[in-house]
């Protein structure tokens, strides 16, 4: 029988899957915070219900956890430098992340929503689950807000491949 694999093993191996590249925002009391996530994805669509990922020492699940909800932005390919700003260590507030990008306030969560993603959700926590050196977060999908990518490129999909932002195409 093979050890289990060491954590940069099994992070080379993981980095072979190809997955959907977003930003998390949520609003808490003194500003807004924000992240690159790729571990999100569907779970349910009677009740629409998501799972985000997030890394359990992180702000983002400090905040999520007082807050209760949030919103996902899922980004086009022309939006690589906005997941490599929320993705930098040390980053700022996520307003000042987006500055110079369309944005606005989502109805029901009051967090960040980009205007040019390809989709987003407004999501409420119906489910906190530790797991390893993360939390996932199970939540119902409450909103889709209208979002309207202003480029061709930003319309397919930004994906994370090999440890690379990479197009879908």
């Amino acid at each position: 029988m093979s050890p289990a694999p060491g954590p940069a093993e099994f992070t080379e191996t993981m980095a072979r899957f190809a997955t959907g590249v977003t930003v998390v925002t949520v609003r808490d009391g003194r500003d807004d915070i924000g992240s690159t996530i790729s571990a999100f994805t569907s779970v349910s669509a009677e009740p629409p219900l998501v799972m985000v990922g997030v890394a359990k020492e992180s702000y983002l699940c400090e905040v999520i956890d007082s807050q209760g909800r949030f919103a996902v932005n899922v980004l086009g390919e022309g939006q690589r430098a906005v997941a490599g700003r929320f993705a930098a260590e040390g980053r700022p507030s996520a307003r000042l992340l987006l500055e110079g990008e369309a944005h606005r306030r989502g109805e029901h969560t009051g967090a960040l929503v980009l205007e040019t993603a390809i989709a987003a959700l407004e999501c409420s926590v119906e489910q906190r689950v530790a797991a390893g050196d993360h939390v996932v977060f199970i939540a119902a999908v409450e909103t889709l807000p209208a979002v309207r990518p202003q480029r061709p490129d930003e319309v397919r999909p930004l994906i994370r491949y090999g440890g690379r932002y990479r197009a879908s195409g």
